[in-house]
């Protein structure tokens, strides 16, 4: 083989190694090793979710989480031990109002009955994640599987990945960079809101001490839409148990409302408002609610597709859990 010839070969090594944990994901990864795996997890969600859609929510954003800090690994499952004094991702302030977590340990102790050791609470945490929106109504996307769960969470790098509510756009823009993401996954995956609720704590400070300064209310916030919120959902700036509809009217419903709400200064989130400050991601906005439900579905369904991928761990990496909240002993 010539000089050029071996020059090749090692840049497709390098390409073939950069790329391999997301080619080791591939679609019925468990086709072999446990048949039903998908059928039990769809199932389970399809008994279950109806009952309590609003756990289609947390369990969406359990996904995103958990992709955000160390990669789709589980690693937002993970308790807090006394031997190691480590506090893990779950007891981060983001994750504080995360729910859901029985619900994956349930999913899991039916794969592990059916197949012990085999499928990675990493991808049930994927796959409850696109089934609890399907059963709902909302979009579909396909949910490659092949991953495997972390051995390290730490509450620190959490605090440190998760776009907070505050997040101004450049903030966004840098969280969302730092993973892959770019502009259009930033408006698209934000659509998640379209379904969400969130803690009078998580948005006071634009009603009650905005800049820090008490009294101040978030000039970007619609001052109607503020007085509301102050008069009937979040009373004093110490709320921190009351809880609010993200897509007021319609948060049951998987669809564009919210982007409308964002065109007319009503987003809760001052992250939520940030997605205006921008020609790029306004134009987005723009062009999503000048199209169908569906085309949002699409497009929506490749950024979960594209998240879902993020610095997963495959082959011989991390390991298979037999029960999520603790690291194989």
């Amino acid at each position: 083989m010539g000089t050029f010839g071996y020059f090749w070969l090692v840049i497709w090594a390098i390409l073939g190694a950069i790329n391999s944990s997301q080619a080791d994901l591939q679609l019925n990864f468990y086709a072999k090793t446990c048949p039903k795996a998908e059928e039990i997890v769809q199932d389970y969600v399809h008994e279950h979710i109806p009952n309590a859609p609003s756990l289609a929510a947390t369990l969406i954003r359990m996904h995103f989480h958990d992709c955000f800090v160390r990669g789709c690994d589980a690693s937002i499952l993970l308790n807090s031990t006394s031997s190691s004094g480590n506090q893990t991702e779950k007891a981060a302030t983001p994750n504080r109002t995360v729910r859901g977590f029985d619900f994956i340990d349930r999913v899991k102790s039916l794969l592990e009955a059916e197949c012990p050791g085999v499928v990675s609470c990493a991808d049930i945490i994927a796959l409850v994640a696109r089934d609890s929106i399907v059963v709902t109504g909302g979009p579909y996307w396909r949910v490659p599987t092949g991953r495997r769960d972390g051995l390290i969470s730490n509450a620190s790098e959490a605090l440190a990945n998760i776009p907070r509510p505050t997040s101004n756009f450049s903030s966004l823009q840098t969280n969302f960079s730092n993973k892959g993401l770019d502009l259009k996954d930033l408006v698209l995956l934000s659509g998640a809101h379209t379904i969400g609720i969130a803690h009078c704590s998580a948005f006071s400070s634009r009603l009650y001490n905005f800049s820090g300064i008490l009294g101040n209310q978030d000039p970007s916030l619609d001052s109607e839409y503020a007085a509301n919120l102050k008069a009937k959902k979040c009373k004093t700036i110490n709320d921190t148990t009351t809880i609010v509809e993200m897509d007021p009217g319609s948060f049951r419903t998987f669809d564009l409302s919210y982007y409308r709400l964002l065109l007319k200064r009503r987003g809760l989130f001052q992250s939520d408002a940030a997605l205006t400050t921008s020609s790029t991601t306004l134009s987005y906005i723009n062009e999503l609610l000048q199209g169908s439900r569906q085309d949002f579905y699409k497009e929506f369904a490749l950024s979960m597709e594209k998240m879902g991928r993020i610095d997963v761990k495959t082959g011989s990496s991390g390991e298979i859990r037999k029960h999520c909240a603790f690291v194989n002993s």
